[in-house]
């Protein structure tokens, strides 16, 4: 099956359609960037020009920053507080002309590493953690979904641990990889203090500078680099709209 998928981050659009029984890009990566918090009217717009550009006819599958349920986005922590409540699904679908299907921008990268990367045939508990803006978090049991576990927004210091460790974070406050794994590993305690994952996998563009500080962090589980790379959140929207 053949459906566009597109990701919605913190500063950038990107979309390319996808193959969803191989997970396969059938065409270059198209990315839109995003550097000011778009209204829902201004971001519908952006996905419309993602899929005008492909010359889109099919169905659509959007991966979201924020919890979404159903087709309701509920959190929009890096994004305009305008798209609290909207659905989602309609919003887009008005833009687009097309059938959408939307849900959580980490879930859908988990959905792909799962299906076709680092936890592929993976049996147990799996954490799928995308470090970019925020802290993204997917969350899998003997390859179920657990939707929208945000564990990015565990409370550490009166905020959200991703405030202290996003590779956004690293990068604005000018930490070196050991002042930022130094927090990086405070977190991954925390998590796994809670959940005892037997995989953990790092996603998000960091993950392909994991040379530099993969051999620092210290956890109880086995923890790998995500292998789909920025394809991630477009193949996991499709697999998504395939599912739906």
């Amino acid at each position: 099956m053949k459906i566009l998928g597109i990701d919605i981050g913190g500063s950038a659009v990107k979309g390319a359609p996808v193959d969803t029984q191989t997970g396969r890009l059938l065409a270059e990566r198209f990315r839109i960037e995003t550097p000011t918090r778009l209204t829902p009217r201004a971001m519908a717009r952006t996905v419309a020009a993602v899929v005008a550009h492909f010359k889109w006819r099919g169905p659509v599958g959007i991966g979201f920053p924020g919890v979404v349920e159903g087709s309701t986005i509920r959190t929009a922590a890096n994004l305009h507080p305008g798209f609290i409540g909207l659905d989602g699904a309609k919003l887009f679908r008005a833009a687009t002309g097309r059938r959408v299907s939307l849900i959580n921008d980490a879930d859908a990268a988990g959905l792909a590493e799962l299906r076709f990367g680092a936890g592929r045939r993976r049996k147990g508990t799996v954490l799928v953690l995308t470090l970019g803006t925020g802290v993204g978090s997917a969350l899998f049991c003997d390859g179920i979904r657990w939707p929208n576990s945000e564990l990015g927004h565990l409370p550490y210091k009166g905020r959200s641990f991703e405030k202290f460790v996003s590779a956004a974070v690293r990068k604005r406050k000018g930490l070196t990889w050991e002042e930022w794994v130094r927090r990086l590993n405070l977190y991954l305690h925390t998590v796994e203090t809670v959940l005892w994952p037997g995989l953990i996998i790092i996603g998000g563009g960091v993950s392909s500078k994991h040379e530099k500080f993969f051999s620092l962090l210290r956890t109880r589980a086995h923890i790998v680099p995500a292998q789909m790379g920025n394809a991630a959140g477009i193949v996991g929207a499709a697999l998504s709209g395939a599912e739906k």
